[in-house]
């Protein structure tokens, strides 16, 4: 998706864990590792966008670690908080503020969304330093916390 906003813009990030191991996507146009994840779109909120992202990118049915309140509230829909919020360039003039969530996936068997990734693929640990995937320093951290909050 094009980006929304001039400056900055709001994105959803996932990264799932099944199994001992975080799934990251090779994204086509950026040509690098990434977690699940987009734009969040100006008709849907945080929640759906991540919902609509997992399903447009891997298919995989999840559990959310995070929790919101469950009560009801006229006029007022609670939302899974992120673990994380982060604010990083795309371009010199444009931002992107990432809200960052994790999740445990169901089952192992996703589906590979071939126009828009390259490669999809789950992450060990060990596989998350191999210089053969050059992963940022940001996402190497977000899939080891990740990890290591499902794997206790």
């Amino acid at each position: 998706m094009a980006h929304i906003h001039k400056l900055i813009d709001f994105i959803v990030n996932i990264f799932i864990v099944y199994d001992g191991k975080v799934l990251l996507i090779h994204h086509r146009k950026l040509d690098k590792w990434l977690p699940i994840g987009g734009h969040i779109e100006l008709d849907e909120d945080p929640e759906e966008a991540l919902f609509r992202e997992i399903k447009e990118e891997c298919g995989l049915e999840i559990e959310l670690l995070s929790s919101k309140p469950d009560i009801v509230s006229k006029g007022t829909k609670f939302l899974h908080p992120p673990t994380f919020l982060d604010i990083h360039d795309i371009l010199d003039s444009h931002k992107h503020i990432g809200l960052i969530y994790f999740a445990k996936a169901k089952t192992e068997n996703f589906i590979f969304n071939e126009k828009e990734h390259k490669d999809i693929k789950w992450f060990s640990e060990e596989d998350l330093e191999k210089e053969e995937y050059n992963l940022g320093s940001d996402i190497k951290f977000y899939a080891k916390h990740a990890l290591n909050k499902i794997n206790k």
